[in-house]
């Protein structure tokens, strides 16, 4: 399947990565930067071919994902508008509506709205994916396979769940590194040395995180066979409840959906 990338940052490069080590040929995948140093970069990391600018070899592909900032997308995919039959084009870019990307595409209708996180980058990431109305299953399976490099993937069947998508675990791994950055802190103020202090955060999640990923138990099951009456576990939980931490992680949460829904208008 040859796949063409407009836009070669951070999570381009992370579903490159990903796609040639399951075995996807370099010489199948294309990429559009105008970066000159990242063009170079991505030549040299994974052999495949680099382009300024949008040319036949990149418009000849089965798949074009648009992985270019929002602001910069109407302007990016304009030498696309009215070239295009029957490729399938993903958009990774937040926020930026279905009904924009037809539009702005020349009326094109084959379009799959994904949101991946940052942990695409190690291969561990979890995408969101919507596809447009009428899409069959062979054209969604052919941006599954793209995402599905990067980690695990989620179809959700109404657009606004995009934004959801994104409000989780499109912004999730920053309020984990938040969280991580604040148990660190702690272990500071408790008199350890920064190094030792970044081991016990890291580490503490980290395993945490493996033992909910494989228990058949639910993370609150798991946190009451932690949580000893009168004991010290209990005491860190009740000054959380009471500071309500729970409530503002789902207030957060609500502000980036509602951010990406601006986006969006």
């Amino acid at each position: 399947m040859r796949i063409t990338f407009i836009g070669g940052g951070n999570m381009a490069s992370a579903l490159i990565g990903g796609l040639i080590r399951r075995g996807h040929p370099a010489s199948a995948l294309h990429v559009v930067e105008p970066h000159a140093p990242t063009r170079e970069k991505l030549a040299a990391q994974f052999q495949v071919s680099v382009n300024e600018t949008i040319d036949s070899a990149a418009l000849g592909a089965e798949v074009i994902v648009l992985a270019v900032k929002p602001q910069q997308m109407q302007a990016a995919v304009a030498p696309l508008a009215g070239t295009l039959s029957d490729e399938v084009v993903v958009s990774i870019a937040a926020g930026t509506r279905v009904a924009n990307l037809v539009e702005w595409l020349g009326g094109h209708p084959r379009i799959v709205r994904a949101m991946p996180n940052t942990p695409a980058l190690i291969g561990e990431g979890i995408t969101g994916l919507y596809a447009a109305p009428g899409l069959t299953e062979p054209e969604r399976e052919r941006a599954a396979q793209v995402l599905a490099a990067a980690g695990d993937t989620v179809w959700v069947e109404d657009e606004n769940q995009i934004d959801a998508i994104t409000a989780i675990s499109g912004s999730g791994p920053a309020y984990v590194f938040y969280f991580i950055e604040s148990l660190e802190a702690a272990a500071r103020d408790l008199g350890f040395d920064a190094d030792t202090a970044r081991k016990l955060a890291l580490q503490t999640f980290r395993g945490a995180a493996l033992l909910a990923s494989g228990s058949p138990e639910s993370p609150g099951s798991l946190r009451e066979k932690v949580t000893s009456k009168g004991g010290t576990t209990e005491a860190a939980l009740q000054s959380m409840s009471e500071a309500g931490v729970g409530d503002a992680i789902i207030r957060a949460a609500r502000a980036a959906f509602a951010r990406g829904q601006a986006l969006g208008r």
